[in-house]
């Protein structure tokens, strides 16, 4: 329930709704979260409390179907949230095990904090009043604090509270990883530090992360406490307080707690740091003026203004972005994680979904988005060995990474539908790096950062380009170059009928891509500074004569058709329809129409039927006038007949059975066919909120769809590119989406304003000592200076 444009309101406690809440209310400081579980719950099937920390993974190997499988995965970290109460000498309150007369949740958006507020009663008609609010702090992203506001009703007498951190935690939020190994943590210790603060220490057991806490537990209002003991044990530190409490008259119990681990800089030892962190923290009301001013500071960066329901819905998943990606992630060695820092599916692994994200982050914190996509070079030896294992150039980048840059995709996965593991050949998709190289193109434009575009951005640049010009094999039945054996964005289809291997040829976006790649490649080639150049060429061993074949391959590499439509991959115009409404009538929700088919002996790869768009993300990267340019540097002509017969195609072929799905054809369709795109707008934004894809965003949200959602606004439907130093606008809003505002951070502008309204475009500069700003609309070209506003009107406003 919204209430406003900033809280996001549950009314009402329903355990079969929990572990989506929890994920949804997950509070972080793109350091670590916690997901949003009760203090007094503990993990089972109503419940997952977890606590991530971004970059903190550990590898185990498991036994499955009588293999061992090795997973990389990210930790579940000892839980600080336990905090449970009692009437002395009754049983503990639990909405769990006693329905609360009154429930009530509240995630404040523009705080950062989450609420509770409930009415318990006892067995023995105690009834008790508890409000609960919790903060994991963005200025200081080592601590979090609990408050606990308790109020007897007509009764008194003493409260018992047991505050801990419990370290017997394991990964198993996830169903279908049940059968692997989840024990990631190890040597634990626990003690005490001075009458209120506990602490535990542990490491994980194979990447030997040391991780430590600790815990301040103090009563700030009410009576002294009457009781008092520390009890650290094996596995679990616990504080107990007795405190005396009369009725109408409110106890508060403030919880701090301070996390450190070894990945830290510039500590020497995680729980001195916990313990001193934590020792000088300041009460909650302090902590949470500073949290607040924070997320303020955060909210002034990322100005959005989109009216109604879906400029709420907006703003919740903004703010799960930044929760996930803060400024403080910029100093971090960590990637995208593709399901956040909510949750444990997908292993908490780095896809391709950073292409979703950084494309928002740039305009707004280009900062993150340097950081990234350091995260990126840093693991670019890793890459060219994967390449040089496969007997090819330059950088192949995995297509699951995780700590060190090695492929970490799994090789069986599980289809809950029909219990079987399956062989998984997802590593195949090669075009991760070119979503690698388009972020870091972008960001070039975005942010006019020419010492990272002339360093890091070049060397992962020229090794991708490198790679796919090294993939590419002439054929000259064709003519043409090829690129065989990969899978494409659409995930389904990952080898031929009856064929003895995996992989496909020539997947159509794999092969422009890898052409767009290749062709900007060389545009940074040309453009270095010539000392730098000859550096780079020297240091990655790169022939001058090699550019040559990049520029052939660039323009003759295959493009398949059939039937006047840009074919997914070579032989796809030759596979069976699917008869979408037979199976729709039989099983409803078909998203997953993959594991459907392989329940019944089947198999996807036999249809003409996507997962998610594949061919279509084409119209998702670039602009129509790009892609026409694209196809015809291919020797290829790509009208507007064409690309809307092969949006047709493949939108009726498509079960939308990723979150990113519905986004992407939004996108495309407010181009292509604006009268059905708000359907797929409304699919993208309500996802997660409305869990669309049957109980996985309880294992984490979809960050890339999120993000998604936001450049929806921010490019989609404004047409803005950055692109030849200039800002480039076409806009495209829909009737349902027509009026909105946003600010923009644009080489070294802040808080640029674009402000869309009833057919009119206003851009304003603030005043600065910087240049004026070059803006195309259409066919307009005009500069913006600071301190200047521009009003126009556009085509058919």
């Amino acid at each position: 329930m919204l209430d406003g444009t900033w809280t996001w309101i549950y009314e009402g406690y329903d355990p079969a709704q929990e572990r989506l809440r929890e994920s949804l209310c997950t509070l972080g400081n793109g350091y670590f979260a916690t997901r949003g579980a009760a203090p007094e719950a503990t993990a089972g099937p109503a419940h997952y409390p977890g606590t991530y920390v971004a970059g903190c993974y550990n590898r185990l190997t498991s036994q499955v179907a009588g293999r061992a499988v090795e997973n990389e995965e990210i930790v579940n970290l000892p839980n600080w949230l336990p905090l449970r109460f009692r009437a002395k000498g009754g049983a503990w309150f639990d909405p769990d095990d006693i329905a609360p007369l009154d429930y009530r949740q509240t995630l404040d958006l523009r705080q950062g904090t989450l609420t509770r507020r409930m009415r318990l009663r006892d067995a023995q008609g105690r009834v008790l009043a508890v409000e609960q609010c919790r903060l994991v702090h963005m200025g200081d992203p080592h601590l979090a604090a609990l408050r606990t506001e308790f109020t007897a009703e007509g009764w008194s007498g003493e409260l018992e509270v047991e505050s801990a951190i419990d370290g017997d935690v394991t990964n198993a939020g996830v169903e279908r990883y049940r059968d692997l190994d989840g024990r990631h943590l190890t040597r634990w210790h626990t003690g005490a530090a001075g009458t209120d603060t506990v602490w535990l220490r542990c490491r994980t057991s194979v990447s030997d992360i040391r991780v430590a806490m600790a815990a301040r537990t103090r009563v700030t209002r009410g009576g002294a406490p009457t009781a008092r003991l520390l009890e650290p044990a094996a596995r679990r530190a616990v504080h107990r307080l007795t405190l005396p409490i009369a009725a109408g008259a409110p106890a508060v119990v403030e919880k701090t707690v301070a996390l450190h681990t070894s990945r830290d800089l510039a500590i020497s030892d995680p729980r001195h740091a916990a313990l001193d962190r934590v020792d000088r923290a300041a009460d909650f009301s302090g902590l949470l003026a500073d949290h607040a001013a924070a997320w303020h500071r955060l909210w002034r960066r990322a100005e959005l203004e989109v009216p109604n329901e879906a400029g709420h819905v907006l703003r919740l998943h903004l703010f799960h972005v930044l929760q996930t990606l803060s400024p403080h992630t910029a100093g971090l060695d960590v990637g995208v994680p593709a399901r956040g820092l909510h949750g444990e599916a997908y292993r908490g692994h780095v896809f391709w979904d950073e292409l979703f994200v950084l494309p928002y982050l740039n305009l707004h914190f280009p900062e993150v988005s340097r950081g990234l996509l350091a995260y990126r070079h840093r693991r670019l030896g890793a890459a060219v060995r994967a390449a040089a294992e496969e007997g090819l150039a330059g950088a192949m980048y995995p297509w699951q990474s995780g700590s060190d840059g090695r492929e970490e995709t799994q090789r069986l996965h599980l289809n809950p539908r029909s219990g079987r593991w399956l062989p998984d050949h997802t590593r195949l998709q090669r075009h991760v790096g070119s979503a690698i190289a388009y972020n870091v193109w972008q960001y070039g434009q975005a942010s006019g950062d020419s010492e990272f575009m002339h360093t890091a951005g070049a060397e992962m640049l020229l090794q991708i380009a490198r790679f796919w010009a090294s993939s590419a094999v002439w054929d000259p039945d064709h003519e043409r170059y090829r690129i065989l054996g990969v899978v494409g964005p659409d995930e389904y289809h990952d080898a031929y009928p009856g064929a003895d291997g995996p992989g496909l040829d020539d997947n159509a976006y794999t092969n422009v891509t890898a052409a767009w790649v290749l062709a900007r490649a060389l545009d940074l080639a040309g453009t270095l500074p010539g000392p730098r150049r000859q550096e780079l060429f020297e240091r990655i061993a790169l022939d001058p004569a090699e550019l040559d074949r990049w520029e052939d391959v660039s323009r003759r590499l295959r493009v398949p058709f059939h039937r006047g439509v840009v074919s997914q991959f070579d032989g796809y115009g030759d596979l069976a329809e699917l008869d979408w409404e037979a199976y729709r009538d039989r099983y409803g929700d078909i998203r997953r129409l993959d594991r459907i088919l392989e329940a019944e002996g089947d198999s996807v790869n036999r249809y003409q039927a996507s997962k998610q768009a594949d061919v279509l993300m084409l119209g998702y990267l670039f602009s129509p006038a790009e892609l026409s340019g694209l196809f015809q540097r291919l020797g290829h002509s790509l009208d507007d007949t064409t690309w809307r017969t092969t949006v047709d195609h493949y939108l009726a072929r498509t079960s939308h059975g990723s979150t990113l799905s519905g986004l992407v054809h939004g996108w495309v369709l407010a181009r292509a066919r604006r009268s059905e795109a708000w359907m797929h707008c409304r699919e993208a934004l309500t996802g997660d909120i409305a869990d669309l894809q049957g109980g996985t965003t309880a294992e984490g949200i979809h960050l890339g769809a999120m993000a998604g959602t936001l450049d929806l606004v921010q490019r989609g439907l404004t047409g803005l590119e950055t692109r030849d130093d200039a800002l480039r606008l076409n806009p495209a809003p829909l009737p349902e989406l027509k009026d909105f505002s946003l600010s923009l951070r644009y080489r070294g502008h802040w808080g640029i304003g674009l402000r869309l309204r009833s057919g009119r475009l206003a851009i304003s500069v603030p005043d600065s000592d910087e240049n004026p700003i070059t803006v195309v609309l259409g066919d307009r070209e005009f500069t913006v200076s600071p301190g200047e506003s521009r009003t126009l009107d556009l085509p058919g406003g």
